[in-house]
């Protein structure tokens, strides 16, 4: 991400130090040099991951950190709670 000074693919480019010092707080440092968020995606519904999968740093998070079910609740907290939930 711009703010943390990695490119789409997850390659440090930043110019500030404090940036690469602190990076471990929100990443961690894979093979070749390239940064992982730390994150676990969790939606109900599968375009919300989609949408993320193909946005400009899609391609940074880890594919089994993507947790989504197959239909969403409509916005309808009973029915994500009960039964999709």
């Amino acid at each position: 991400s711009g703010e943390h000074g990695l490119d789409g693919s997850g390659v440090y480019n930043g110019t500030s130090d404090l940036q690469l010092e602190r990076m471990n707080v929100y990443f961690n440092e894979a093979s070749g040099n390239k940064f992982v968020p730390r994150a676990v995606l969790v939606d109900l519904e599968p375009g919300t991951m989609d949408a993320v999968r193909a946005g400009p740093f899609g391609q940074l998070f880890r594919p089994d950190n993507f947790v989504f079910g197959q239909s969403g609740a409509g916005n309808n907290w009973a029915k994500g709670h009960y039964t999709e939930g």
